[in-house]
């Protein structure tokens, strides 16, 4: 095959390396960082984009993260692809502790007595997914859709989580949105005053910048 990696990996390797990738964490974060600065917006509204992504990491709406970042983007008058970028500050890393603020959160605002750990909580995530999927598929199979198990879920688990992160969310998102905005005018001029450079430079020379 074309595209076969010469040394085959083992299992436990790719698995580790969802979590972890060989690369590290912090070139992944470096390489955001640098599509960030490069986009041709005003520093205010890519610091927008940047609180919609955080902020949607903290809300349950799983698989659907892109699309509400960029709508709370656009709203706000963001940077759309800032928002985006945002997004993977959500990561298999912080996930668990995104989620765990927000269903702490939301229990508390709700005044909820009988509450779930997150270990408690993930079974019933990827349960949830396979019977929408099931229910889904019966409308074209023809068979039973069953709802209730799903309605349990909604009530206990998605709708305190997604409650819930507003304030962690909005906090995250504040800390983001306010320290990126400095950092993303100083690089701005740093460019700006490089590019002026470069073109008195080809002027002096007298060739085209």
């Amino acid at each position: 095959m074309v595209f076969k990696r010469r040394d085959s990996r083992p299992l436990w390797r790719s698995a580790l390396e969802m979590i972890w990738p060989s690369s590290g964490w912090k070139r992944a974060a470096t390489y955001v960082w640098h599509r960030m600065r490069r986009l041709p917006d005003t520093p205010e509204r890519i610091a927008r984009g940047l609180f919609a992504g955080v902020f949607i990491s903290f809300t349950p709406l799983f698989g659907f993260h892109f699309l509400g970042a960029a709508g709370i983007a656009w709203a706000m008058r963001g940077n759309i692809p800032a928002a985006l970028l945002g997004t993977f500050v959500g990561n298999p890393l912080t996930t668990p502790i995104f989620m765990t603020l927000s269903l702490e959160t939301g229990y508390w605002l709700l005044g909820t007595e009988n509450r779930l750990t997150l270990s408690q909580v993930l079974p019933f995530f990827s349960e949830a997914s396979a019977q929408i999927a099931r229910n889904l598929l019966s409308f074209w199979t023809g068979g039973e859709s069953d709802w209730t198990p799903l309605r349990e879920f909604f009530t206990r688990i998605w709708f305190p989580m997604l409650a819930g992160s507003v304030i962690p969310g909005t906090i995250a998102g504040l800390i983001f949105q306010w320290g990126s905005l400095p950092l993303i005018r100083a690089w701005q001029r740093l460019r700006a005053r490089h590019r002026d450079a470069r073109i008195a430079a080809a002027r002096a020379r007298g060739t085209k910048p």
